[in-house]
């Protein structure tokens, strides 16, 4: 039985993965990555670096790439629930300048693949949330580039119906369109 399903989103090499879970009365049990069977699954990178947010209800972060050493990621919610955005900004690309976003939570257990070569950022829609992600590549501040939440051009449609008001960091504030 294989550990891991992994879903298509539309945009080459940006997948939806979904672990087995097990449980019974006493909780549950998942393994959340396995080498050989992300390979499996034709998922072949290999992870450098772990990273673990806490964010409240509002708070967007994002939407984040590095330029000359960008990271593919692995993502998922430990605590909480998020809308998680991969914007596809590789130039040779069909689908340059789409995104694909996806609800990710405690409950559900999904993960998102993002390849290198996206801008990613996600909106916190619960209290709060805890956030993980592996990446490819190790961060390098002063290769980081951005895009503005909000960009026209992309049209990300976010979910703030219950979103009092959204939360950013100064360098968020400024990033501009693509």
């Amino acid at each position: 039985m294989a550990k891991f399903k992994k879903r298509e989103t539309g945009i080459e090499g940006l997948y939806i993965i979904e672990p087995t879970v097990f449980e019974d009365n006493r909780g549950f049990f998942m393994e959340t990555y396995n080498k050989r069977d992300f390979e499996e699954i034709g998922i072949t990178t290999e992870f450098v670096q772990d990273n673990h947010s806490k964010s409240t209800k509002g708070v967007l972060r994002g939407l984040h790439f590095q330029k000359e050493f960008p990271q593919a990621k692995l993502v998922r919610v430990l605590k909480g629930e998020v809308y998680d955005v991969a914007v596809d900004l590789r130039k040779d690309s069909k689908t340059y300048g789409k995104y694909y976003g996806a609800i990710l939570t405690e409950e559900n257990k999904l993960q998102f693949f993002i390849p290198r070569g996206f801008a990613h950022g996600f909106l916190v829609l619960s209290d709060e949330a805890e956030f993980t992600y592996k990446c490819d590549e190790f961060y390098n501040p002063n290769d980081e580039g951005g895009i503005i939440w909000d960009d026209k051009t992309i049209g990300i449609e976010w979910p703030l119906e219950k979103i009092d008001k959204i939360i950013q960091s100064e360098k968020d504030k400024k990033w501009k369109e693509l």
